[in-house]
């Protein structure tokens, strides 16, 4: 009886030590998630200082009302994984691209890229607002009052406004990741092109009462970067487009011409002007036409939208068209 005794005293003991040890380990589990729930709320306290095309601006944390005022640059924010309260209209659209139309269910519609709804902006108190200096210049003191204001040089250089978009978002490790893979996809393509390298890619656009030529824009960086050439006549550094007229029909031509026109007014008169140079002689006479390699592109994934997702589908078509992959 009495060892009997003895042996439920030491289970007993045996037991207190058991839950005790458990204790202190799920009270060092909880130490640890709270400095973790500390280190964040440190984070989203820090103030950090963003340079841009408008100056520096003080950016306190993590900004998590978003509005952006760029195409290119809501692409950017949704691939970075961050979903504006507020966005500009896409050029075609209602509102939006269809490649991002269901990640922006329920985002605010706040008026065109070039004259975007101040007051709608400011109803929907925003942590910061994303602009261009090119597009918003004029207005970035109104816009700077509302929220801080962070300004790119430009709509179209995808690579610097990803930078600076993750840099504003605190999401640079998730930009830094972005620009990685694409570099890979961009160096797969370069070793597969071979004597392709030296086709000369020309990339041009219709308009409702011209024709136009892009020099370097958003395609044209891409078209360099993937180590394409371009005719001589459109190797041109310091314009983005050119404007043509008939009797220069002769400059659209090269080894493959990519098309993005859209009939972005929605009233034909794209269409009318389109086809009325393609039954030109000087266009028939080209040597893309005559062996067949005009190829008409999506025009939002080749000029509209301007961010690192579209880069990613015009690049998809380089591989089909280029390398038939």
């Amino acid at each position: 009886m009495l060892n009997r005794i003895k042996i439920s005293k030491i289970a007993i003991f045996m037991l207190i030590g058991i839950l005790f040890l458990t204790g202190c380990s799920t009270q060092g589990t909880v130490s640890n998630d709270e400095t973790s729930s500390n280190k964040s709320e440190e984070e989203s306290l820090q103030t950090r200082i963003i340079e841009h095309a408008m100056g520096k601006t003080e950016i306190n944390g993590t900004p998590k009302r978003v509005v952006v005022l760029v195409n290119g640059m809501v692409d950017i924010s949704l691939a970075l994984g961050v979903k504006p309260i507020g966005a500009v209209e896409s050029w075609i659209g209602d509102p939006w691209y269809k490649y991002i139309e269901d990640d922006m269910e329920g985002v605010k519609p706040l008026g065109k890229e070039t004259q975007p709804n101040l007051e709608l902006i400011a109803s929907l108190k925003p942590d910061i607002i994303l602009g261009s200096k090119m597009r918003h210049e004029k207005i970035y003191e109104q816009l700077s009052s509302i929220a801080p204001t962070i300004m790119s040089e430009n709509v179209f250089d995808w690579k610097a406004n990803l930078k600076l978009v993750s840099k504003a978002l605190n999401k640079e490790e998730k930009g830094e990741k972005i620009v990685e893979d694409w570099n890979k996809r961009v160096k797969d393509f370069k070793n597969k092109l071979g004597d392709k390298a030296s086709l000369e890619i020309s990339l041009i656009r219709f308009n409702p009462d011209h024709a136009r030529i892009y020099y370097t824009g958003f395609p044209g960086m891409i078209i360099e970067e993937v180590g394409l050439s371009r005719p001589e006549s459109q190797r041109v550094k310091d314009k983005v487009v050119g404007k043509l007229t008939k009797e220069r029909i002769p400059e659209m031509d090269g080894d493959i011409i990519f098309d993005f026109t859209a009939d972005w007014k929605g009233d034909g008169q794209v269409e009318k002007l389109r086809e009325e140079w393609m039954n030109d002689p000087l266009w028939k006479n080209l040597k893309a036409v005559k062996e067949g390699k005009v190829y008409r592109v999506n025009e939002v994934h080749w000029n509209m939208a301007g961010g690192v997702i579209a880069a990613n589908k015009m690049l998809d078509d380089l591989y089909e068209y280029i390398l038939n992959e």
